[in-house]
């Protein structure tokens, strides 16, 4: 068997001949286009949706009505939550303040047949998981949740108003 030991001729770069590649301006301008719409996203801030926000600071009244229920059940004492309209805060007894924000209208009314206001109201949950029931509104814009507390039951229910 013999060996061939022949010289290749060296390879030289034709336009077209397939070796394909990214020059140093190319790569710049890319990363450039890049760092500005960077910068125009970071510059915007984070992405929020104000009625999302809105739903979830009513999903968190509710489940805090529903843990002072849960809580007067568990303790076999009776709990008090008192919504005041007019700081804009709902606090339950023995627990920290629910602050809504100063741009949410806030009315509540206690009892079933309770004429709604701004002032300072309370409602009790009972040992027994009944209420002496209510209603919170929160209105924001055109958009309004009622969040009702049967005087039966105790029962936390949330919907919107037309």
């Amino acid at each position: 068997m013999t060996w061939r030991t022949e010289a290749r001729p060296a390879r030289r770069w034709r336009p077209g001949s397939g070796a394909a590649g990214f020059t140093l301006i190319e790569m710049l301008i890319v990363l450039a286009v890049i760092g500005l719409a960077a910068g125009i996203i970071a510059a915007r801030g984070p992405w929020r949706s104000h009625g999302l926000e809105t739903r979830a600071l009513v999903a968190s009244v509710a489940e805090t009505l529903r843990a002072a229920r849960g809580r007067a059940i568990a303790t076999n004492r009776t709990v008090l939550v008192a919504v005041n309209g007019e700081h804009h805060s709902l606090s339950v007894e023995g627990g920290p303040d629910l602050m809504f924000p100063p741009s949410l209208g806030v009315t509540a009314a206690a009892g079933p047949a309770g004429v709604a206001g701004k002032e300072l109201i309370g409602i009790r949950f009972a040992p027994d998981g009944s209420s002496t029931g209510g209603r919170i509104l929160l209105a924001d814009g055109k958009r309004q949740t009622r969040i009702a507390i049967d005087w039966l039951t105790g029962r936390i229910s949330v919907a919107d108003v037309p």
